[in-house]
């Protein structure tokens, strides 16, 4: 047990010279910078591939060396040892110190903010001296290679945690810089995740400052070229935004936001934003089109592909979008047809079924000022709840294929209080209503 305590006591005093004030000698980094500008300024020295290549790297570390010990999840316990004691008091859960503020959320490390530089310009001139170094000799690739692939994890990585603190500004020239660094032709590859984080950044800041829409565009439009392709296609959703909020500007706008959206859904079928983004442009924006338009469009690809599941799941969006509610069903029957035991299927046409009961109720309670007899009335009534009755199978099936859907459950018991005078249905109620409760923790 003693020789337990002792190591413990050794180890806390270890920790003690560390907690001091953040230690970054800019002194030293600015008169090493001093010295490498009388190099480039001397012929002889200038033609080196070693003075550009030491240059650049001198301004590496410099950009690194405040968050050099720094990395997300760091128990914030251990900042004291990595970065000193903060230079103020802490407030919240941003600790402050002399070169960066460091946010956290349950005692770790989720973010930091760089608030001064330790070289001015650093970035700028790291990014030309690499270049010079690589023109003077391209056998140095490797190297620079090397020393620039810190600098972008460092710009990613910023990029990444600024997105954590709703810092969208410093996320954007993050990513940008990372790309700009890659341009280098020792890498002579650019990363198009970087355009696409830094352009739907640039299309969400757009609808508070209308010049980041033009931003967005250029980086969408450039991860496009690059050949990005994003999982679900959200790429175009964003990229129709960047062009809706530049109307105003230039009428030929609204047309390429249109196409925007026209060419994802065409790739991507399933994708709801897309899909109501082509509804509130057909619907707001006279001359852009009739949403029938878009019927007919998908239509056409549907008779070459009669079984894309997609497609018909993108119809059936539309009529519903226009409640057009029969439709809509017939879209996803097809589905139906094609994936008997998809569960998103099943949920939608009970879904479906029971909007479909919404407005048939609406009819009924629109003229229940001109029914004359409780025989009109019954058969009134009896006609809604045949509607509503249509989605119990289909919400019943999706219910079994995902026994834990606490939104399938809320549905079930909501329509079978709705339906609780029909025979055996107020047991279905009380099943559901208890299923609800236990998936929802409720006692």
């Amino acid at each position: 047990m003693k020789k337990i305590i002792t190591l413990a006591v050794a180890l806390a005093t270890l920790a003690v010279p560390a907690a001091t004030a953040q230690k970054i000698n800019d002194a030293a980094f600015k008169a090493k910078l001093e010295k490498s500008n009388l190099d480039i300024e001397n012929p002889k020295k200038s033609g080196k591939p070693a003075t550009w290549y030491n240059r650049g790297k001198l301004c590496v570390d410099a950009i690194v060396a405040p968050t050099k010990n720094i990395f997300s999840g760091l128990d914030a316990n251990m900042l004291a040892m990595s970065l000193g004691v903060p230079a103020t008091e802490v407030k919240g859960d941003i600790h402050s110190f002399d070169w960066v503020d460091i946010h956290t959320k349950s005692g770790k490390v989720v973010a930091w903010g760089i608030k001064k530089e330790v070289l001015p310009n650093a970035y700028e001139i790291a990014k030309e001296a690499f270049l010079k170094a690589y023109e003077l000799d391209p056998a140095l690739a490797p190297k620079i290679k090397t020393a620039l692939d810190v600098l972008i994890n460092h710009y990613s990585e910023l990029g990444s945690v600024s997105l954590d603190v709703s810092e969208y500004k410093t996320a954007i020239d993050a990513y940008m810089k990372a790309v700009g660094l890659q341009q280098n032709p020792a890498i002579g590859k650019e990363d198009s995740r970087y355009y696409f984080f830094a352009g739907q950044l640039a299309a969400f800041l757009g609808a508070q400052d209308a010049k980041y829409f033009a931003d967005g565009e250029k980086y969408l439009n450039k991860a496009l070229e690059l050949g990005y392709k994003d999982e679900q296609g959200n790429l175009y959703y964003f990229l129709f935004h960047c062009y809706y909020g530049q109307r105003a500007e230039n009428k030929e706008n609204l047309i390429k936001a249109k196409n925007a959206l026209l060419e994802g859904i065409e790739k991507y079928p399933r994708n709801e934003r897309i899909m109501e983004g082509l509804i509130q442009l057909y619907t707001s924006e006279e001359g852009v089109g009739d949403p029938a338009d878009l019927v007919e469009r998908i239509d056409k690809m549907l008779a070459e592909k009669q079984d894309n599941a997609d497609l018909w799941f993108a119809r059936g969006q539309v009529f519903f979008k226009l409640k057009n509610y029969d439709e809509c069903i017939a879209s996803f029957l097809k589905i139906n047809d094609l994936k008997p035991n998809d569960y998103d299927t099943n949920f939608y046409l009970g879904y479906f079924y029971m909007a479909k009961g919404d407005e048939v109720n609406r009819a009924f309670n629109s003229r229940l000022d001109s029914i004359n007899s409780q025989e009109e009335y019954q058969a009134g009534l009896k006609e809604v709840n045949a509607a509503y009755m249509k989605s119990l199978p289909w919400l019943e099936k999706a219910m079994e294929l995902k026994p834990e859907s606490v939104d399938c459950a809320e549905y079930l018991k909501v329509l079978c209080f709705r339906l609780r005078n029909e025979d055996g249905i107020m047991d279905k109620y009380n099943k559901y209503n208890a299923l609800y409760k236990k998936l929802k923790g409720i006692q």
